[in-house]
């Protein structure tokens, strides 16, 4: 798959309807659905890519960056090259939630669906914030894997779900084939603002699910925001697991079956495949 001048690594699996998955920061295209085949075998064609510097994906090319723009426009390339004409639905976590209402904004005539899950942004962020970032940036360049790992066990985790998200740190953080490039995103991203304000979402008048995490396991990604999400989107409903369970986000059987039955919408349904 082609970037703008940098080549992006993703596969393609299944026939039917478009849905495309835009993973996280720190992230692989694995992480979206976690390995899960459950949209392919209720018949859509999945579309999943790393983003720039992430897994296979190359850096960003000299002069480029890591801001919501360029990713957006990585994902436009996709969308050109793997679903051509025609309206897909774009489903993304954290860093790809964003990037996904960021490409809607752009072109909600393409949308038949939007899935976010697990938003962050809700305008430009605090220093603490890009302290918290900054920290992580530096960790990685510094020390490596365990380094990341290290400040994020730092930071605080709530002990019950710690040897579990220690764990998955680990595994994703190690599979990045350009880590030096994903610290600079890592700094980069967090000050890049996706969309202007919150108020935008309300002209977003396409069908969407926003995808929910309770605080105790998964405080990264609040609930209130993704709360906030679904009521300023005008067609929207929000879904989660129930309180005590392993965040929606992190369950990649159930979270396909979520985003299938949503696809299968007859307001879904019935914008695919128009412009």
């Amino acid at each position: 798959m082609a970037g703008d001048g940098l080549a992006l690594h993703g596969e393609v699996l299944g026939e039917g309807p478009p849905v495309v998955l835009c993973h996280g920061i720190t992230a692989t295209r694995r992480y979206v659905l976690h390995g899960s085949g459950g949209l392919v075998r209720k018949g859509f064609r999945q579309i999943a890519y790393d983003a720039r510097a992430h897994g296979e994906s190359d850096p960003a090319p000299d002069g480029g960056g890591y801001t919501y723009p360029a990713l957006a426009g990585d994902l436009e390339s996709v969308v050109a090259q793997e679903v051509g004409e025609g309206t897909l639905v774009v489903a993304g976590h954290s860093m790809g939630a964003h990037t996904a209402v960021a490409y809607a904004l752009a072109h909600p005539e393409r949308i038949a669906g939007l899935v976010v899950i697990g938003p962050v942004f809700t305008g430009p962020p605090s220093e603490e914030t890009t302290d918290y970032w900054d920290g992580l940036a530096h960790a990685l360049e510094q020390d490596g894997v365990e380094g990341f790992v290290g400040y994020l066990d730092s930071q605080g985790i709530d002990p019950d779900w710690r040897e579990v998200v220690l764990r998955i740190t680990r595994e994703r953080i190690s599979i990045h084939h350009h880590p030096e490039a994903l610290a600079v995103a890592l700094s980069e991203v967090p000050r890049s603002l996706p969309f202007e304000s919150m108020d935008e979402l309300e002209f977003l008048d396409v069908p969407a699910l926003v995808v929910a995490s309770h605080d105790s396991a998964d405080p990264g990604h609040p609930y209130s925001v993704a709360e906030a999400y679904a009521q300023k989107l005008p067609n929207a409903r929000l879904t989660s697991e129930a309180e005590g369970e392993s965040p929606l986000a992190w369950q990649g059987g159930r979270l396909a079956r979520e985003i299938a039955g949503f696809c299968a919408g007859t307001d879904v349904e019935a914008r695919f495949g128009t412009i």
